[in-house]
């Protein structure tokens, strides 16, 4: 049976991968919480939306490690309009209820379960 987070996060890369803002929206908490290239910090999901919209990015799920209840790394093949080698990131997302409420992209996996690590530690001393 997939979990809350499994469903999720899995939801989440069904809508940026299929690119139509509406379903991406709806996806992700109001903040969503983000981390990329680009920067850091709280969008809406209409501006979730537009990012999905415009960077035409597509991440493939290669591998989950579960964190916690609410934490899940997932690495993932990116591509880009115009990128035919796909490049190898990987995303710690927080799940909020049925929703994404972090998504925060790191250049690999060891850096994202570092994050997923302290995080998960920082949550459990609140």
């Amino acid at each position: 049976m997939e979990s809350v987070l499994e469903a999720a996060v899995g939801r989440w890369h069904a809508t940026v991968n299929d690119g139509d803002p509406g379903p991406a929206a709806d996806a992700v908490t109001d903040p969503v919480v983000v981390l990329g290239p680009k920067g850091a910090g709280p969008i809406s999901p209409a501006e979730f939306a537009d990012w999905v919209q415009r960077s035409g990015i597509k991440l493939v799920p290669q591998t989950w490690h579960p964190v916690s209840e609410r934490l899940m790394v997932v690495e993932e093949d990116a591509t880009w309009p115009g990128s035919h080698i796909p490049t190898r990131v990987a995303t710690l997302f927080r799940v909020t209820g049925e929703r994404v409420s972090a998504s925060l992209r790191l250049p690999d996996l060891d850096s994202a379960l570092d994050l997923a690590y302290i995080c998960r530690e920082m949550a459990a001393t609140e």
